[in-house]
């Protein structure tokens, strides 16, 4: 750091102020990313369940939001009847008209509203600093990394 931003706080508060959106730019992709697909997830719509079956897409971004791989697991084998005979007492299986619980159904409503939340949030932060801000390349080419790099590395999980 050189010396004027050490003594002038509004040079630091600037510098600052680039740094954050720097980083913002950058990260802004995962984070809508993972806001989103945590949305999906926080009902269970990446997942088959009660004759609903997820669309692929939908699938294989929340097994990347997991799983950190964008491959699909390898449905599980029914275990054979014998193997599948419970050794211990069963618990009573629950009643299907059984909802969650109140509180459960609040919390995953404000976790919702909470992802849309940031969604909206991360957009506008991005949209200040592609179009208004001082340092427009330089956010472009920042959100182009942040966009580019996370892609290929999850195209490069599927090899392994």
């Amino acid at each position: 750091m050189d010396k004027p931003v050490r003594r002038n706080p509004a040079l630091r508060l600037a510098l600052i102020r680039r740094i954050h959106t720097w980083l913002g730019v950058f990260v802004a992709p995962s984070v809508l990313f993972f806001a989103l697909t945590g949305a999906v997830q926080l009902y269970g719509l990446h997942e088959s369940h009660h004759g609903y079956k997820p669309a692929p897409a939908i699938e294989k971004l929340g097994m990347l939001h997991k799983d950190q791989a964008l491959k699909l697991k390898p449905k599980r084998a029914k275990p054979p009847a014998a193997a599948a005979a419970p050794t211990a007492t069963p618990k009573p299986a629950a009643r299907p008209d059984e909802g969650p619980k109140p509180a459960t159904a609040i919390l995953k409503a404000l976790f919702l509203v909470v992802a849309l939340a940031l969604t909206a949030a991360t957009g506008l932060g991005v949209w200040m600093a592609v179009f208004h801000g001082r340092e427009r390349k330089a956010a472009v080419v920042l959100l182009a990394a942040g966009t580019v790099v996370p892609i290929i590395l999850a195209l490069l999980t599927q090899g392994g």
